[in-house]
């Protein structure tokens, strides 16, 4: 009775009147941050392709057609790979599916060094790196945020996606030198080291579920059980898929997001080194100003992120695409073979906009189909992706044909005006149930 009491009163005060000691920092930030060091090692693959067009015509004689034909197949695959890989992430867990996809990006890039005809790029840069780009895509990032964070959600989105532009910033500057000063060759080898590079950390430090290290999910309020591995990866992917198509949100999601990424990977990301360059400007300063991009495109990711946990989605992503469609109609006007203030304007705004409507996309896509919305964001991606590879290849086949990108420009500003109206029709769904469906 004695050691009792003793106990007792040992215990008590550490417990009693006392609020629980919060000096710990919640781990979900934790694996947020090697997250977001994963997506900026793996974006290095995603600053090639407009670096890479003029020295491949150059060198091998292809057209730019041949050249967007590759590079379409790596956004088309990038996208259609990502609902299959939040399946795969929830059957066999984030860590091993991220980190096998880190290693095909970094065989796919080594092995272009060695290429000698066209289908050996379709089937490195195109095949290899596209499948694994794909298992890095956003849905990465929507399974982590899902499974770590019940409040921050939005906030955490913007910061993840804000990732791959944090990348851009890093390696574009970087990889535009070393194929101005050395060769394309050099630089492809240093994408497959920067994502080789990120594995040990993935396969060190990324926790599949807050459960793993028995944790709650970060403003949960009850412990979340580690479910159950899902079985049958790329069957679920396909369900949800085939359930997602008989709602009319999902259409219009898909729709504006394809618009999305026509006016962003597939075009500006793709043919702005060159349609720069078509103007005389050095292929170091165009890629310096894309790099630019990715400064004010963090800034407006994480921006959007924060908007997207206070305003409405729908409204958000009108204003997006109306201002990127206005940016993209006078860019035509400001090509030139030097950098002047209006030019200077056009890389702020627009990189503001970028990548600014991915968190309202994903916060959507969670307000109407809950639990499967990794799943559902991910093949709202692959429309992205298409959109992308769409244009990549339009993009190219213009310039060979018209001698300029001028139509390119011009039409992807009048599809961001439909964008925005399709945003405007989509109807809100009240919500009483869980976080998973805020």
């Amino acid at each position: 009775m004695t050691q009792t009491s003793e106990s007792a009163v040992v215990v008590e005060p550490s417990t009693r009147g006392r609020k629980p000691r919060r000096t710990r920092v919640h781990r979900a930030w934790f694996v947020a941050a090697v997250t977001f060091v994963t997506i900026i090692g793996a974006a290095a693959f995603r600053s090639v392709p407009g670096l890479f067009i003029d020295p491949l015509h150059d060198e091998f004689g292809w057209s730019r057609g041949t050249i967007g034909a590759a590079v379409s197949v790596n956004l088309a695959l990038y996208g259609l790979t990502a609902p299959f890989a939040a399946a795969l992430m929830d059957r066999y867990g984030i860590r091993r599916v991220v980190a096998v996809a880190l290693t095909v990006i970094a065989l796919g890039s080594g092995l272009t060094v060695w290429m000698t005809a066209a289908w050996q790029l379709m089937l490195c840069w195109g095949l290899l790196v596209g499948l694994g780009s794909g298992s890095m895509a956003l849905a990465f990032a929507a399974t982590v945020t899902n499974r770590w964070f019940t409040e921050r959600r939005g906030l955490v989105t913007g910061v993840l996606t804000a990732a791959a532009a944090s990348g851009q910033l890093i390696f574009l500057p970087v990889l535009s030198w070393i194929v101005a000063t050395h060769d394309w060759r050099p630089a492809a080898v240093t994408v497959a080291l920067a994502a080789l590079a990120v594995v040990p950390f993935v396969w060190l430090l990324l926790h599949d579920h807050p459960a793993d290290v028995g944790q709650k999910p970060y403003g949960a309020e009850e412990f979340v059980p580690k479910p159950a591995p899902v079985p049958g990866a790329a069957r679920r992917a396909l369900t949800v898929l085939s359930s997602a198509v008989r709602t009319g949100p999902f259409w219009l999601l898909a729709g504006s997001f394809a618009i999305c990424g026509a006016s962003t990977n597939g075009l500006v990301q793709t043919h702005f080194v060159p349609a720069s360059h078509d103007h005389g400007m050095p292929i170091t300063t165009a890629a310096s100003l894309l790099a630019v991009i990715g400064v004010f495109d963090v800034v407006g990711t994480i921006a959007s992120g924060w908007f997207t946990d206070r305003y409405d989605s729908r409204r958000l992503l009108a204003v997006y695409y109306a201002l990127r469609g206005v940016s993209l109609l006078f860019l035509p006007m400001l090509l030139a073979p030097g950098v002047h203030p209006p030019m200077v304007f056009f890389i702020v705004f627009y990189g503001l906009d970028w990548v600014a409507t991915v968190p309202p996309t994903l916060a959507l896509c969670r307000e109407h189909y809950g639990d499967d919305s990794p799943i559902v964001f991910g093949w709202v991606l692959a429309s992205h992706q298409v959109g992308a590879a769409v244009v990549a290849f339009a993009g190219g086949v213009a310039r060979d044909a018209f001698g300029s990108y001028d139509v390119v420009w011009y039409a992807s500003g009048a599809l961001c005006a439909a964008a925005a109206l399709m945003a405007l029709v989509i109807r809100r769904r009240s919500v009483t149930a869980g976080p998973g469906r805020v």
